[in-house]
């Protein structure tokens, strides 16, 4: 069959490569289908573009796979306007992170044909057989579907145990020039990037998470180095940013992973997702000496009993001495870090705030934003059972209109009292942020020309909009 590959814009100037479309499309293409990649992200293509492409060109499947937030859910209801207003409308399939906790939401509001549940490999090569030879979906495991009869929620497969035994992405129909200019933090100037994922899962259970699967699966360390290697020699990437949930979901795994690193010698540096409790002196220069540069650390809060009722596995003495060990092998931190979790109030919201400008390194931009009850999270179930949400479509149409507003109120704070707590907190730390650019700049002008530093590369105005020195040689 002719399957094409929606991969939507988020208006970005440079998207990150679309690792769920490229594993469905590495099993398609195994099992002979022709797979196309209408790639709206780097064309920014309106809307009515797809419906035009849709009329002129035939397809039998068209698919989009998203994950959850007001952004996605606006892009996802414009885009299937567009595949239903098709003089060739292809059967429509959607899936991931987004659609998979309330797939009969999605389906009405989408009008597609099927929604895949959970990790798609499996269940998307059993779809399109059964949409191929015309047999009963209802055979088909991990997927939702629409007929004369209503919404049918079929049994989820077993989970993909060895992922290493799936198709390498294929890199070839997906437009690598563009995507490998993604520049995450502590990329060089000339780097180019790519993300990655060594592993799916975690073996946390934090309240505001939304996972898909359960439990955790790692890829073979030397079957990883092989793609980091492909990718090196093929198309010049040499920073790979893991987007595991959590690479550091063990100190073996990740101990298995530098010595990969370490044995190939590749010249590649790399940034991951982090735990704090598994953090050590010693881990962490390992990670250093292999090329890690970055390691994000969900720390959600700094006060212990918040951190306890939102489930994290974390102490603010853990977050501490990790914070200080990996600043102090000379890793970048990212240091995250959210407000509205049962237990938080203005004195939480200081103590992270007071974190932040203590250990911010100004790798990146740090601000707070509010939690959010993800559809598929606990927190989500809760605010349902209290009344404070109603399901999926008062979510999406109602409550969830922007990441930066109050979704959900759990704390003991009025709306107004919490959005006071913001506004100074996020104040602080913008304040603290731009400071440090205007003394960097100031800084670079009296080196300039009170010691004639002929190193020096211009005043250059940065891509996030404020202006700035390069001082790069």
């Amino acid at each position: 069959m002719r399957i094409l590959l929606v991969v939507y814009d988020n208006e970005s100037y440079v998207h990150l490569f679309p690792m769920g479309m490229g594993a469905i499309a590495g099993v398609l293409l195994e099992e002979g289908h022709d797979v196309v990649i209408y790639n709206q992200d780097m064309n920014h293509y309106p809307n009515e573009h797809l419906t035009t492409y849709l009329d002129q060109n035939k397809f039998d499947v068209v698919a989009i796979s998203l994950i959850a937030g007001y952004y996605q859910y606006q892009r996802l209801l414009g885009l299937s306007e567009a595949i239903n207003r098709s003089k060739n409308r292809p059967t429509y399939v959607i899936g991931g992170y987004g659609p998979t906790p309330e797939p009969e939401f999605f389906i009405r509001k989408t009008q597609c044909d099927v929604v895949v549940l959970g990790e798609g490999e499996t269940t998307a090569v059993h779809l399109m057989n059964a949409i191929k030879n015309k047999t009963p979906l209802k055979d088909v495991l991990g997927i939702a579907y629409l007929d004369d009869n209503g919404v049918h929620i079929n049994q989820r497969p077993p989970q993909i145990e060895d992922l290493d035994a799936l198709p390498l992405y294929p890199y070839h129909i997906f437009p690598m020039e563009y995507y490998r200019l993604s520049r995450p933090p502590k990329a060089g100037a000339t780097d180019f990037g790519m993300p990655m994922m060594s592993g799916r899962g975690c073996t946390f259970r934090c309240t505001f998470c939304y996972r898909m699967d359960t439990g955790y699966r790692a890829r073979d360390p030397e079957a990883l180095m092989d793609e980091i290697e492909y990718l090196y020699k093929e198309y010049g990437v040499n920073h790979i940013s893991f987007q595991d949930d959590l690479l550091m979901t063990s100190v073996a795994h990740t101990e298995e992973v530098c010595r990969a690193f370490a044995k190939r010698k590749i010249p590649i540096s790399w940034g991951c997702n982090g735990r704090l409790n598994y953090c050590s002196p010693e881990l962490l220069q390992f990670m250093k000496d292999t090329g890690c540069v970055f390691i994000n650390y969900g720390i959600e809060a700094m006060d212990n009993e918040v951190l306890k009722r939102m489930k994290k596995g974390l102490r603010t003495d853990q977050v501490i001495k990790g914070i200080e060990d990996t600043l102090s092998v000379g890793i970048s931190p990212g240091l995250n870090m959210m407000f509205g979790n049962y237990g938080d109030n203005r004195q939480t919201l200081k103590q992270a705030v007071d974190f932040l400008i203590k250990y911010d390194d100004f790798a990146q931009m740090r601000t707070i934003r509010p939690v959010t009850p993800y559809p598929g999270s606990p927190l989500y179930y809760d605010a349902i059972r209290d009344g404070k949400l109603e399901g999926p479509e008062d979510f999406y149409e109602n409550k969830h209109l922007n990441s930066d507003l109050i979704c959900v109120n759990y704390t003991d704070l009025s709306d107004a009292e919490f959005y006071d707590c913001l506004a100074e907190a996020n104040t602080m730390l913008l304040e603290n942020y731009y400071n440090n650019a205007r003394q960097s700049a100031l800084d670079a002008v009296e080196n300039l020309y009170g010691n004639l530093d002929a190193s020096f590369r211009g005043f250059r105005h940065s891509s996030g909009g404020t202006d700035s020195v390069n001082m790069m040689t």
